[in-house]
């Protein structure tokens, strides 16, 4: 079968949708390495595999309608996110009136597992996978492309032709060994460039190494595939956090080499949370360090003490990103982050010690504790500690979390409807003590604040091995603040 993964241009006259972390519209470009993992099973299986991200290619909505006309692919997949849903769910419907039914549409992601009704309000041959698509993905294409009945198949969700009716079929168990699954289909996107200006160094590609993360904050959505395996798996087990899954350290190293091989020379890790203990983190440092690979992750500041800090500076690490969210203690608590101000302080202080780059990601209005006072008072923690980069963020009552429940119940939610927002810049809550305007003006000011600092002018002005790369950081940091 011809299979077309599809990115289509945004339809809703905003940034179109990043759909790696799945929360925010697009800043700078990242590969999206869940899909193509999908992308690498469906050519082992025998499938003609296409890749199309009209965002990347820069097409404007008219040609990228026109490549719609023209296409005759069998199966269009799509990777939804909240921000993306009408954008998906458009494209989708403009497929089928070219191509009629002798085609299907199919959504992955957190967007499609959990706004399922949105895709099945009419149409039979738009079919919603749910939660980690892998295995349900490669069981479908079997069955369609052998032209046997694929309405059994577990993990997916439709729309029945006779009854009308939507139809969920049994959960697919977690995929217990990702080492089974072959590496990203990366070759699909040679012909896109790829940046990340927390590395400066290209040519640059994302890993993923596990799936998950053992932690009950009431509000994360830590990336869209996690998102879509978390919901799936809570809707079945009494609202329980899915186990956490690990790729072998063989196997990772294995596609470090591999990357290597293809003359990669930076890898920034996806993991919802990379650092778990240290026999892993060295393994996988020393196979980095073998090839001058530089390279990124996320860590909880917990899992920062001396010997740790330590290894990521003789691992050639640039940046970790440290969920702080806060300074507060009690609005920490109330989150249940697991950790305090002294913790996040500590951490800091300690990668500071062996010089690794610390970029903190803060997020605004967790909790309704939030006041003016409390975010001035974490930004000037944080303005004080000298961290090379903030990323400021505005809280999201994303459905499927605690924190959503939270806030519905409540009346926190404008308009009483979750609406999907832009956690960069937009916020659709509102507290007694803060209104969803004030938690805007106050991001906004925070970003200015630290990214026009002298300070982090000083810092990275001269951090960047060439001027296109200058150029690539500083269209990014425009769109950061003024979108």
């Amino acid at each position: 079968m011809k299979i077309t993964f599809i990115t289509p241009p945004s339809l809703d006259y905003e940034k179109p949708a990043e759909r790696t972390a799945g929360c925010t519209r697009v800043v700078y470009n990242m590969p999206n390495i869940y899909e193509l993992t999908v992308a690498a099973i469906l050519e082992k299986e025998g499938h003609e595999v296409r890749y199309r991200n009209f965002v990347l290619e820069d097409l404007s909505i008219d040609d990228s309608l026109d490549v719609v006309k023209v296409d005759d692919s069998d199966i269009y997949i799509f990777w939804t996110v909240n921000l993306s849903l009408f954008t998906d769910y458009s494209t989708a419907e403009y497929f089928r009136s070219w191509h009629r039914e002798s085609s299907y549409c199919i959504f992955l992601g957190p967007g499609a597992t959990y706004n399922f009704k949105y895709f099945l309000k009419r149409y039979t041959d738009f079919i919603i996978v749910r939660g980690e698509p892998e295995d349900t993905l490669k069981e479908l294409m079997r069955l369609i492309s052998a032209g046997e009945d694929w309405t059994g198949c577990k993990g997916i969700t439709y729309l029945d032709k006779k009854t009308e009716k939507i139809v969920h079929t049994p959960t697919r168990p977690l995929i217990t060994n990702l080492d089974e699954l072959p590496f990203p289909a990366i070759h699909l996107i040679k012909d896109y460039t790829f940046y990340n200006p927390k590395l400066k160094v290209t040519p640059y590609m994302a890993m993923v190494t596990s799936r998950n993360c053992p932690f009950h904050c009431i509000y994360c959505v830590p990336s869209s595939l996690t998102f879509a395996r978390e919901i799936e798996y809570k809707n079945n087990n009494d609202g329980k956090k899915p186990p956490i899954g690990f790729r072998s350290v063989e196997n990772v190293i294995a596609e470090i080499d591999w990357l290597a091989g293809q003359g990669f020379k930076a890898i920034g890790f996806l993991d919802d949370n990379f650092i778990v203990n240290k026999k892993r983190l060295k393994a996988i440092g020393e196979a980095l360090l073998k090839h001058q690979i530089v390279w990124g992750c996320q860590a909880r500041v917990d899992a920062i003490d001396e010997e740790v800090a330590s290894m990521l500076s003789q691992y050639n690490c640039k940046y970790v990103d440290l969920g702080v969210e806060s300074f507060d203690a009690e609005i920490l608590k109330y989150i249940k982050k697991g950790v305090t101000p002294e913790q996040n302080r500590e951490a800091i202080l300690l990668l500071k010690k062996h010089n690794v780059p610390v970029k903190l990601n803060i997020l605004i209005g967790t909790s309704p504790l939030e006041t003016k006072k409390t975010i001035k008072k974490t930004y000037k923690e944080a303005k004080k500690l000298k961290v090379d980069q903030i990323m400021f963020n505005i809280v999201s009552p994303f459905p499927g979390t605690e924190f959503y429940e939270m806030a519905r119940e409540n009346g926190w939610i404008r308009g009483g409807m979750y609406i999907p927002t832009d956690v960069q810049r937009n916020s659709i809550l509102n507290y007694p003590e803060l209104t969803h305007k004030q938690m805007e003006k106050l991001l906004f000011r925070n970003n200015l604040k630290f990214f026009l600092s002298p300070g982090f002018i000083r810092r990275n002005l001269f951090a960047f091995s060439s001027f296109d790369e200058f150029k690539a950081n500083l269209k990014a940091l425009k769109i950061k603040l003024f979108g």
